[in-house]
């Protein structure tokens, strides 16, 4: 391949070959909580019609590096929602490829993504709304055709739904059941109930089933708050083996917002099946996002995220005590240097880490 083709591959760029007119391939890239779920639903209803087929992954902050270099790599179109990557080598390869004029690929609301990348011409950032609602918004003010005009306003309430989960408004009843399916069915087999019905009105018996799986939820709450260690007011810090995935923002919502003398931050670890952890952060003062753009360093430790939600990857040798001291220092070393502004980050973490 000729090197002066290589910027323009996997940004949308039309192949021609004996007369025929080709699009790449597109890759709908995004997370696995009800707002990326919902975000990937809208994309391949309102593309599904002109770009059919269409590739889906469902994803981590750990592997979405490997995702975009890959789709990069193999000439595909990239559509990035609800996340992006962590390593600084796959934003230069972007910025690199991606062609004067081109047109968007990347869909986030994350406040730390918006802190490092808002100005750049492939982003659309914006940190009112969910991921889902970011790239609704910016599909209405596009030409669509009349099957993808239909798709994106079918797809409306479902959005509202996911925006409500994910900025916890506690305006429509029915986001902690969305919320409950992800977790019953897992994050693919939520986006298939959505790609063969995208109404946001739930069924009888999935409503049956995710009520009683809220009920069954609240008990492994008693469970889990029995069992938090708690740091003063800094942190409460939840181990593993006692929540399911799609129980963390509940619960941290929990301790956040019934305490009466809430922590500044909730952490709560899970070990992965590879072995690694992933830690969810939250906070109601901007803290969490701190923390991870304290402690993620790109290569062992990983994060991202937004103010007040966000995650912290650590490798598989690190115990449960570890990853607490480092948050506890993580969170000593913000309160320090928001009130020594003249002190330098590494000044703070001397001897703490």
């Amino acid at each position: 391949m000729d090197p002066a083709d290589r910027p323009l591959r996997g940004f949308g760029t039309i192949r021609r070959g004996g007369g025929v007119v080709e699009r790449p391939l597109l890759h709908v890239i995004s997370h696995t909580d009800l707002d990326g779920i919902a975000a990937a639903a809208l994309a391949w209803h309102v593309h599904r019609a002109d770009r059919a087929p269409i590739r889906v992954s469902l994803t981590g902050y750990g592997e979405v590096d490997n995702l975009i270099l890959e789709t990069l790599e193999t000439g595909q179109e990239p559509l990035v929602l609800d996340l992006f990557c962590q390593r600084q080598e796959t934003v230069d390869e972007v910025d690199r490829r991606f062609p004067e004029g081109g047109t968007p690929f990347l869909f986030d609301h994350h406040q730390t993504t918006f802190d490092r990348y808002g100005n750049r011409p492939w982003a659309v950032i914006q940190t009112d709304a969910c991921g889902a609602l970011v790239y609704h918004r910016w599909l209405k003010g596009r030409d669509l055709s009349p099957a993808a005009r239909r798709a994106h306003e079918d797809l409306t309430e479902l959005v509202l739904v996911a925006n409500d989960r994910d900025l916890w408004l506690g305006q429509r009843e029915d986001s902690r059941l969305w919320q409950a399916l992800v977790t019953l069915l897992n994050p693919t087999g939520v986006l298939l109930r959505l790609c063969l019905d995208p109404r946001a009105e739930l069924t009888p018996e999935e409503r049956r089933r995710a009520e009683d799986f809220v009920e069954r939820q609240e008990a492994r709450f008693v469970r889990a708050r029995s069992a938090v260690q708690r740091a003063g007011n800094d942190l409460s810090f939840l181990g593993s083996d006692i929540l399911e995935f799609g129980d963390v923002s509940d619960f941290c919502g929990l301790l956040l917002d019934r305490d009466p003398n809430p922590p500044r931050v909730v952490a709560v670890a899970a070990r992965r099946p590879a072995g690694d952890w992933a830690v969810s952060l939250r906070s109601r003062e901007g803290l969490s996002g701190k923390l991870v753009g304290l402690l993620r360093d790109g290569r062992k430790v990983r994060g991202g995220g937004h103010g007040d939600a966000a995650a912290l990857y650590f490798p598989s040798h690190f115990k449960e005590e570890q990853i607490l001291s480092t948050l506890l220092a993580g969170i000593r070393t913000e309160t320090e240097r928001s009130q020594a502004p003249g002190v330098t980050l590494g000044d703070l973490l001397k001897g703490k880490l």
